[in-house]
This record gives structure tokens, sequence and C-alpha cells, in this order.
């Protein structure tokens, strides 16, 4: 895996920055929020992380859940949860699409199963198996060989997050009733569906599972995904910022201290107050990534 540079440079940055940071570390359980699903690992914040961190601190943040894309992601995540104890909660997971640019493609069962082993390595570390999920976008997968290799990967990863005895942190596009209909024939549980933007219909049908949705500040600059807001109950809704990508600009990176911007938006919809949104969603994520409490 290709981490040793950047893990040295992450090493070097805390060391350089423990006074400003040590404060971090927090109780949870006390009045705030939680970023459910970004993505910390990303080469976007390599350079600023610390202070990535501390913004997000001081905007009310008092969690902030990982989620990678790759496995080269696995031990920068890992050793941002070490570095930021209490504060940053790592996930493993191997998106739908691989590589990056003109590179872009469909996963297939390689790009996982070399890297089985480390969710065993670190099942006492990750909180919950992600980001995993279904791309059915026609310009990356628009043949069935493809769409059913993304199938077979998906579910091995269902697979692993029941033998961990771990929630899911799942993206669906262009493939939202195939996604929720995998989860329930494998008896997944406890799952967020993030950024999510099927039908209410078919929403409604996760929420009948008992699965969560989350909805980054993206959301707050359009009315689409307002109808999905108003009919999903706010006790099966969670907060997220997916940064550095989708923030309110589109060409600006996203942070986790936008989170206010999600909770605010949802209350907006809902014509409730802020409050109420943080108190419920924060106790939202706590029962759905059991693993926060402790």
């Amino acid at each position: 895996m290709k981490t040793s540079g950047l893990i040295t440079h992450f090493v070097y940055k805390f060391k350089q920055k423990r006074a400003k940071i040590i404060f971090i570390n927090t109780n949870i359980m006390a009045r705030g929020l939680i970023d459910c699903h970004c993505h910390l690992s990303a080469n976007e914040f390599t350079q600023d992380i610390d202070d990535v961190l501390l913004r997000a601190k001081r905007a009310g943040v008092k969690a902030l859940v990982a989620v990678t894309e790759g496995a080269s992601e696995f031990e920068k995540v890992i050793l941002l949860s070490k570095t930021y104890p209490g504060f940053v909660f790592p996930c493993f997971g191997i998106h739908p699409l691989q590589g990056s640019g003109q590179d872009l493609h469909s996963v297939n069962i390689q790009d996982l199963e070399p890297f089985l082993p480390l969710f065993q390595k670190y099942r006492a570390d990750i909180v919950a198996v992600g980001e995993i999920g279904l791309d059915f976008t026609p310009w990356f997968a628009n043949t069935t060989q493809e769409r059913d290799e993304q199938i077979k990967v998906f579910i091995k990863q269902l697979e692993i997050s029941k033998e961990l005895d771990l929630p899911v942190n799942v993206h669906s596009r262009s493939a939202a009733k195939v996604t929720i209909d995998t989860m329930k024939e494998l008896g997944i549980r406890q799952a967020l569906l993030h950024n999510f933007a099927g039908k209410p219909s078919v929403a409604m049908e996760g929420v009948q599972a008992g699965f969560c949705f989350s909805f980054p500040p993206a959301v707050s600059k359009t009315e689409q995904r307002a109808k999905l807001i108003r009919q999903i109950p706010l006790e099966h809704i969670c907060l997220e910022t997916d940064s550095p990508a989708l923030g309110i600009e589109k060409h600006v990176r996203n942070e986790p201290g936008n989170i206010m911007i999600c909770c605010e938006y949802i209350a907006k919809v809902k014509g409730i107050s802020s409050d109420a949104v943080m108190e419920v969603t924060t106790q939202n994520a706590l029962r759905l990534f059991s693993k926060l409490k402790s």
C-alpha cells in the first residue's frame, strides 16, 4: 500500500502541533454534532488535517466517522484514529468505483480480496464497514457483468459486517432499490445510506428495514431532496458532510466543520428547531455506530 509517506507526514504534523490539538479528545455523549460520513484520509486534507479538525471541533462536532474508498486508505485512517482518539472513528470499505480521473472504473473482486485480512486485523478499531455499495451510473457500469461484479463485492462486504457485528456505511447511485433489497436479503439491520437520492417510496422501504439516511451540505442548494427529507422520519436521519466533496460551492473543498449547514437545512425543511435536529440525529448516530459510545 502506498501510504508510508503520508503516514510519516501525519505523524510529523501531529508532533509539531500536539499542544494545539490535545483537547480534541472529548465525551461525545455531550451535546454536539456527529459527522457520520467524511473522507479524512483524502489527499485534499493531507497538508492541514490538524487545522481542519480544529475547525470541526469549534463548529461543535463531537465525532467524525471516517470512511475509505480503497484499501490504500486503510492504514491511513487507522493512524488518524490513533492520532485523534475519541474524535476520529475509522471505517474500512471498498467503494463500488475504483481509481480516479480517466482511470475510474467499476470495482471487481480483485480490488477487495487481497485486503480481506485487514478487516480482521483491525476489527477492534473500525466502527463500520464503508464506504461500500452500488453505483450503476451508465458511464461507469454499463454492462450486466460490471453490475454483477459490483453486487458480488457489495455482498462480500455486507457479510464481513455481519461477521464483525458492525453497521455499514453505504453509497447508492442509480441503484437505490437494488442496494436496499440486497441489504434486506442479507439480513442487514444497521445501515446508513449516505447522500441518498432515490425515490421516496424506496427510501421508505429502507426506513421500514430500520436503516438511516444522511444528507451533505450540497443538498441545501436544491429542492430535489426536500421531499425525501420531509418524508423520512427524523429518527432515521443522520448528519454528514461527505467532505472534501459535496459542499455548498462545487469547486471549494468541503470540511466537517460545515456540518451545521446540514443540520439547519433539515430543520428548515421539517419546520423544527436546529437544536431538535442536533439532538435526535446525534442519538441516531450513537445508536447506529454503537462503538462511538465507548
